[in-house]
């Protein structure tokens, strides 16, 4: 069994050791402070007080690209009025600008004595350009329950707003994928409808200032 060395003598051990630590630390030229103390500014290596300029990536999102198209709405005379909408992408295509029509006229709009014949609910299912001008739009919802006047203000609306777009020059209906004759301003129905058989509501001309 090994014999405990008394408190004592350890105490003292403890001491020579740091003491010698102490004269050692000085005989190497660094200097030992008996308490905390602020530094000069002077004694700060030159590299420590200059503030970090690390370089920063701002990045930024470029605004979406829209384009401003017309669509028609019905006037207080029962004429159309072309008014205008921005729809994204830099070409207009035949969903968005039709689906700007679907949305109805703005508040503001609809102060102004602005309307539409195309009832709230219906639903562009799909409208596509093809051979010869020809348009087809699919459209679901409750447009298909119009009748008379009604029903051909609001396929007006979709024969103008559609051929406003280039390349299109006359539009196909489809109720729900199934193709419907539409009626015209003469109350002729018609596979395909263009501009010329909505003459009577096609909008007034604007008068010079």
């Amino acid at each position: 069994m090994r014999r405990r060395r008394p408190a004592r003598a350890v105490t003292v051990v403890a001491g020579v050791v740091a003491l010698v630590a102490v004269v050692a630390l000085a005989g190497c030229g660094v200097p030992v402070d008996r308490s905390p103390s602020a530094l000069s500014r002077k004694n700060i290596p030159f590299g420590l007080l200059q503030p970090s300029t690390g370089s920063t990536t701002t990045t930024s999102t470029p605004p979406p690209v829209e384009t401003s198209v017309a669509v028609f709405l019905l006037g207080s005379s029962g004429h159309l009025v072309a008014v205008s909408r921005a729809v994204p992408g830099a070409e207009p295509t035949l969903p968005g600008v039709l689906g700007a029509l679907v949305r109805g006229p703005t508040n503001t709009e609809a102060a102004g004595g602005l309307g539409t014949a195309v009832p709230a609910q219906t639903v562009l299912l799909g409208a596509v350009a093809g051979a010869g001008g020809v348009a087809t739009v699919n459209l679901g919802g409750t447009v298909g329950q119009l009748v008379g006047q009604a029903q051909i203000q609001a396929i007006a609306q979709f024969v103008f707003t559609a051929t406003a777009v280039p390349g299109v020059t006359s539009v196909a209906f489809e109720l729900s994928g199934q193709a419907v004759d539409v009626p015209v301003a003469s109350g002729q129905e018609v596979p395909v409808a263009n501009r010329a058989q909505f003459a009577a509501l096609a909008p007034l001309p604007v008068a010079a200032g």
